[in-house]
């Protein structure tokens, strides 16, 4: 699914970020009585009117569209919980923990189950205002890479979309580091003389011998 022709093959486009997060498990609320579905990645039901029940992403959204379900938006998605990650952001460095989809799963929700999201439009603000912070973050954090020698990076609770944009750059500049610190060795070891080590005396050798 990534693209070959890129560097690394490490950037994917939205449409499969998308189609990576439909796996992701949701609650839906049938409404009619269907046998379980049997599919490759699993059986799903059987569903009973006004029974809730766990389904992938993808089937939730086809239900839906027949008419054969609501869906129950994730906890995380309320207006408290988006705001208390909002205060979070802004006021650490860290990134807050978010499903790894939550941009995918959100987008996905918006454009086919928005009668079943109360107050969409604060939702969608409060999503587009962490979005925001987070990418301001993860600006800040490529402008010191850029600007210092790096050899490792730790980046904790990044989404699926945040990591696509960050990879490639962060691959690349940690490659080119390696490389030039490679160069920079190979230079110093070539001016080191050709020197004999001298042995020293270190007193006496002991061996350990098993009792």
């Amino acid at each position: 699914m990534a693209c070959a022709s890129e560097p690394h093959g490490s950037a994917f486009s939205a449409a499969e970020l998308e189609f990576l997060a439909e796996d992701e498990m949701i609650e839906i609320v049938p409404n009619l009585s269907m046998k379980a579905l049997n599919f490759i990645s699993g059986d799903f039901g059987p569903f009973r009117p006004q029974i809730a029940t766990q389904v992938p992403l993808w089937l939730a959204v086809a239900l839906k569209k027949r008419g054969k379900c609501t869906i129950r938006a994730p906890e995380w998605m309320s207006v408290d919980k988006l705001a208390q990650v909002l205060e979070a952001e802004r006021d650490s460095e860290k990134f807050q923990p978010l499903p790894f989809h939550y941009v995918e799963i959100s987008r996905l929700l918006f454009d086919h189950a928005r009668d079943d999201i109360p107050d969409i439009y604060m939702v969608r603000s409060l999503i587009e205002d962490i979005k925001d912070v987070r990418f301001h973050k993860i600006g800040t954090g490529l402008e010191i890479i850029s600007k210092e020698r790096t050899y490792a990076l730790r980046l904790k609770n990044l989404s699926a979309m945040e990591a696509n944009i960050v990879r490639p750059f962060v691959t690349s500049a940690l490659e080119t580091f390696y490389k030039l610190s490679s160069s920079e060795m190979i230079q110093e070891s070539n001016h080191v003389p050709n020197r004999q080590p001298q042995a020293t005396n270190r007193g006496p050798r002991r061996q350990l011998k098993d009792r």
